[in-house]
């Protein structure tokens, strides 16, 4: 690999060359040599150390200031894919990759990858390629009847144009953010104003962090953005009493309710909050409720999760990350609404180099106003080639597979007693820590678990992250990589409990 400084005299390139840049042949030889890149990359991925051990600003000085002025042969790029690239990567698609929530993949769904890249349909409207909003649109139906949702979140229901149905989103960040927007203009539409100053909007203190910079966006006073406190006692749900009484103490204020973002599955513990008291809350006083299931919605599949959604009738939206669980790679995020109009009320754009027949003829649908941006991907293909390759059964036993595992490493922290869990395991993620015996106070258990967490990952043999959650610093354990065997989990524990031993050691204990 090099650079060369540009000359525009240079006679390396033949006069007679053509530059075709997607030639079929070229690209099936190409494309086979990537292919055998990637599944031996898959099949020794346990060889690498899980969590990247580079320093800041390593690659810099690995590659060259400028581009190559002359093609390089894909060989040559293989080598620095190996050389330079891979050792900065985390491995996200380690067996051994324990941390945060996992970014699910499949055979199936890189196929479907395939395909979207190959047609490259830029799918801003029903013209603009009719199977790609036609195909979306059946595989968010057919998601939804997997979930058992309501009919008014679906297409099928035969309901008119503004009426239920899903999208697919880059992420749960646009998805709050959308819906927040078309609460706000729902709202200030029926108060006949456009002051947003007295708009107020809840969610307990476990809601991801990206509903705060949402509800700032969508012009929120940053006063006005409610994190209610939860506990220990309640697996930090949410209360419906304790919301009541801020919303109540609100509206005394004279402040106007607005938007309830509630979760199914926290980021920190997988909290769920019980869907059907809290929105009967937010519907007394008009609220949009949005649910945030982005890790825990795709087990509700399973008949044995599915109470979580329990009450999803009496909400306005909801949204789940299929590449957190349902095998679909990065990025999807499933969102259903039960109004579409109020997202397109808020969202259209009609310039009119975009104007058509069958868009103002209102018997289409136009994604463009479904979402912030414009222009979008082909990404039903990936949902669509997993749920037809694996069928329903095979991505539930997934799901249920990961649970036992989950269940199983429980079942390893309890039977130590140098450790506790500290919430109590839902879905596939273990809150834990090591205990101490000899000093209570809680900045030395801390300081215990950093070392733990610190020796553990510093191992490259596997890979945890951590939280704290009412004043605790527990470690997280979730269960969840593609890869993963219930050998790895074994593995993994052994290594935890090897960690203790050295950590205790150190500290003398």
């Amino acid at each position: 690999m090099g650079s060369l400084d540009f000359n525009f005299t240079d006679s390396s390139l033949s006069q007679t060359d053509v530059f075709k840049p997607l030639d079929p042949e070229d690209f099936r030889k190409q494309a086979h040599q990537m292919v055998d890149f990637i599944a031996d990359y898959y099949a020794k991925i346990e060889s690498y150390p899980v969590l990247t051990q580079v320093q800041p600003n390593y690659l810099r000085s690995r590659l060259p200031s400028t581009a190559p002025y002359l093609p390089e042969p894909l060989q040559t790029i293989f080598h620095d894919i190996s050389a330079h690239v891979i050792p900065g990567i985390t491995h996200w698609l380690s067996p051994n990759f324990f941390a945060f929530f996992p970014a699910t993949v499949s055979t199936a769904a890189f196929l479907g990858e395939m395909l979207c890249t190959c047609f490259n349909a830029v799918g801003f409207n029903w013209l603009a390629s009719p199977a790609a909003t036609e195909l979306e649109m059946v595989v968010m139906d057919w998601l939804a009847h997997m979930l058992k949702l309501p009919a008014s979140f679906m297409f099928s229901s035969g309901t008119a144009g503004g009426g239920g149905g899903g999208v697919i989103q880059n992420t749960t960040s646009e998805a709050i953010f959308v819906t927040l927007v078309a609460a706000r203009d729902r709202k200030l539409e029926a108060l006949g104003t456009n002051d947003v100053k007295k708009l107020v909007v809840y969610s307990s203190d476990q809601t991801h962090s990206t509903f705060t910079k949402a509800s700032r966006l969508a012009g929120i006073c940053p006063s006005n953005v409610r994190s209610i406190p939860t506990s220990r006692d309640s697996d930090f749900a949410l209360s419906p009493e304790l919301l009541r009484k801020v919303v109540e103490a609100d509206v005394e204020s004279g402040l106007v309710p607005l938007y309830l973002c509630l979760t199914v599955g926290t980021t920190s513990t997988t909290a769920v909050d019980p869907l059907e008291p809290l929105a009967g809350v937010a519907n007394d006083y008009n609220m949009w409720v949005h649910v945030d299931a982005a890790y825990g919605g795709s087990a509700c599949i399973c008949p044995e999760f599915r109470h979580y959604l329990n009450g999803v009738e009496r909400v306005d939206s909801l949204s789940l990350s299929p590449h957190k669980w349902l095998l679909s790679y990065l990025d999807c995020c499933c969102l259903w609404v039960k109004r579409s109009d109020l997202l397109v009320n808020a969202l259209s754009t009609n310039p009119e180099y975009l104007r058509n027949q069958p868009s103002e003829s209102d018997s289409v649908v136009d994604y463009k106003d479904w979402q912030l941006g414009t222009g979008r991907r082909f990404k039903s293909l990936r949902l669509w080639l997993v749920l037809r390759s694996y069928g329903v059964a095979n991505i539930q036993s997934h799901i249920r597979s990961d649970v036992r595992m989950a269940r199983m490493f429980e079942g390893f922290v309890k039977s130590d007693l140098r450790f506790e869990v500290v919430v109590p395991r839902k879905f596939a993620l273990v809150c834990f820590r090591l205990k101490s015996f000899y000093r209570a106070e809680p900045s030395y258990v801390d300081s215990l678990n950093r070392k733990l967490l610190e020796w553990v990952n510093s191992t490259g043999r596997a890979y945890m992250s951590h939280t704290v959650v009412g004043g605790v610093y527990m470690l997280r354990f979730a269960v969840g990589a593609t890869l993963t065997e219930e050998r790895h989990v074994v593995a993994a524990w052994q290594l935890i409990k090897d960690g203790a031993d050295a950590v205790l050691k150190v500290k003398g204990i």
